[in-house]
C-alpha cells in the first residue's frame, strides 16, 4: 500500500510550514485572560528522577494479546469485507468550524500562550452532546513521517461518552473523529466507534474506557484503557474498520444485520496489552493516562503519561516502550519471545493531573526534554504545561503575572507533527494546533 515508506514529501511539508506560520489564526488573542484566582502558581515539579531499578520498573511490564485471526476473519465474513481510512473519509458527514463560526464561549478554552496555529470548533450537533468529551489526539503524522497517510492529512481525535448520563448501553462508550484535513480552511469528519470482538467473532460489545490517550503509529492505533484496568491498552487496525448494516441503538448483532448506537462504522480490537503484575493502582502498575509518539528515539517509542488526581503529592510516572521494528509486527510494540514488553526508560515526577505527554530532543540537545500537560486543580481554570528533563522544570508562562496556567481548558492529550511542526491538542470544546517552536519559546 502507498500509505507506508518515508521521506517522500518533504518538500510539500515545508511549503505547508511556511502556509501556516503566514496564517497563524488570532483566535487566542480573544482569549480571556485567567483572573488571579486562576493565575494561581504551581510549584514547581523540578526535574525527572530516573527509574531504574527492577522494583520501579517491573510493574510497567506489559503482556502482548492477540485476537486470534480466525476472530477477526469470522467477523469479517459476516460483516462484510473491512474498509480503511479512505473510505471513512469519502463518507465525511461533519464538518469543523474556525474563526467566526467558533463563539467566544469556544475561543476561550483555547492556550492563552503560546498563541494558536490552527483551531476549530466541533460541529454543533456534536458540542451539544454534553455526554461525549474530547480527550485523545493524534495524526497522519504520527502514522507515518511524511505525515500522510493515502493521499490524506488526517487527525484522529478520541472521545468518550459519560458513564454517569445517558442510556446505559451507551455509558462509557468510545468513538474517534477520522477528520480530513487536506482542506485547512474546512476539516471535515466521519465518526467511528470502538469495538471488541466476542464469542469468538460472532458479535462485538462496545470499548467502555475512557481513551485519555492514543497513538497511530503505521497501520495501528493503539488506546489507553479505564483507570483500574489490568489491560493498559487495546489495539485496533486501520485496515480492518467495519461498516454496520442497522442503525437501532444497539451495539453489536441485531436482526437482520449489526448495529453501533447509530454509526455507520465500527473498528474491532485486534490486540491488547495487559500488566503482567495485575489491576493499576497507585502501589502497582500505573494507570495510563497520556500517550504520545517519539520519533526521535531508535527505534521509534510509546510514551506514556501517569494519570494522578490534580493536586495530589504522589509522584506519577513518565516511561516509554519501544515499537517492534519487524515489518510483521508493524505498529506493535517490541516483545521478548513469551510476548512481553518491558519499558525502555521511566521517571518520576512530580506533575499530578497528568493530561498530555511528549518526548522531544531538540536539534543539539544532549537528552529529550519531556512535555507534560497537566490539569489545573481548580474548577474552570486554564491548565499548565511544563517542560521537564533532568535538570530542572520550566513551565509555560504567560501574563503579567508569569502565570503557569497559561495552556488549554480541560486539555487533552498531544501529539507532535513531525512534518510541519505542529503539537496538536483539545481542549474541551476545541481542536487545535500549536508550533512546537512557539512551545519552546513561551518555556524558556
Amino acid at each position: 500500500m502507498k500509505h507506508r515508506g518515508r521521506h517522500r514529501r518533504r518538500r510539500r511539508g515545508a511549503a505547508l510550514r511556511a502556509v501556516l506560520a503566514g496564517t497563524a489564526l488570532a483566535l487566542t488573542a480573544t482569549a480571556t485572560l485567567i483572573s488571579t484566582s486562576q493565575a494561581e502558581v504551581a510549584g514547581n515539579p523540578g526535574a525527572l528522577r530516573p527509574l531504574t531499578s527492577r522494583a520501579d520498573t517491573g510493574p510497567l511490564r506489559l503482556q502482548e494479546r492477540l485476537v486470534p485471526a480466525r476472530t477477526l476473519d469470522r467477523l469479517a465474513a459476516s460483516m462484510g469485507r473491512p474498509v480503511g481510512v479512505d473510505a471513512v473519509l469519502r463518507t465525511a458527514d461533519h464538518t469543523l468550524r474556525s474563526g467566526a463560526g467558533c463563539s467566544a464561549g469556544d475561543r476561550a478554552t483555547l492556550p492563552v500562550a503560546p498563541a494558536t496555529g490552527r483551531a476549530y470548533c466541533w460541529d454543533r450537533a456534536d458540542a451539544a452532546a454534553t455526554a461525549w468529551r474530547p480527550a485523545s489526539v493524534t495524526t497522519s503524522g504520527d502514522a507515518d513521517d511524511d505525515g500522510v497517510w493515502g493521499t490524506h492529512r488526517v487527525v484522529l481525535a478520541g472521545w468518550t461518552h459519560s458513564t454517569a448520563a445517558g442510556r446505559a448501553a451507551e455509558r462509557g462508550l468510545a468513538r474517534v473523529a477520522f477528520v480530513d484535513t487536506d482542506d485547512p480552511a474546512r476539516p471535515v469528519y466521519r465518526w467511528v466507534l470502538l469495538v471488541v470482538p466476542v464469542d469468538g467473532g460472532r458479535d462485538y460489545r462496545g470499548l467502555a474506557s475512557g481513551v485519555s490517550g492514543m497513538v497511530w503509529y503505521r497501520n495501528k492505533l493503539l488506546v489507553t484503557t479505564t483507570a483500574g484496568s489490568a489491560d493498559a491498552l487495546y489495539v485496533y487496525d486501520l485496515d480492518r474498520i467495519q461498516r454496520t448494516t442497522a442503525t437501532t441503538p444497539a451495539v453489536g448483532r441485531v436482526p437482520g444485520g449489526w448495529s453501533a448506537d447509530g454509526y455507520g462504522y465500527v473498528m474491532p480490537a485486534v490486540g491488547s496489552y495487559r500488566y503482567a503484575a495485575g489491576r493499576c493502582s497507585a502501589s502497582g502498575p500505573p494507570c495510563p493516562g497520556a500517550l504520545s509518539l517519539d520519533r526521535g528515539s531508535a527505534p521509534d517509542s510509546l510514551v506514556a503519561g501517569e494519570w494522578t488526581a490534580p493536586g495530589s503529592d504522589r509522584r506519577a510516572r513518565l516511561w516509554r516502550y519501544a515499537f517492534s521494528e519487524d515489518p510483521a509486527r508493524g505498529g506493535l510494540l517490541a516483545t521478548d519471545s513469551a510476548g512481553r514488553a518491558d519499558a525502555v526508560e521511566a521517571y518520576a515526577t512530580r506533575v499530578a493531573g497528568i493530561r498530555g505527554v511528549l518526548s522531544y530532543r531538540r536539534p543539539g540537545a544532549a537528552a529529550a526534554s519531556w512535555y507534560v500537560g497537566h490539569l489545573s486543580s481548580s474548577a474552570g481554570a486554564h491548565d499548565g504545561l511544563w517542560r521537564q528533563d533532568r535538570k530542572g522544570a520550566r513551565p509555560d508562562h504567560c501574563g503579567f503575572d508569569a502565570s503557569h496556567h497559561c495552556w488549554a481548558r480541560s486539555a487533552g492529550s498531544l501529539s507532535y507533527w513531525q512534518e510541519t511542526g505542529e503539537v496538536w491538542s483539545l481542549s474541551d470544546r476545541m481542536l487545535f494546533s500549536v508550533p512546537l517552536a512557539a512551545l519552546d519559546r513561551s518555556t524558556d
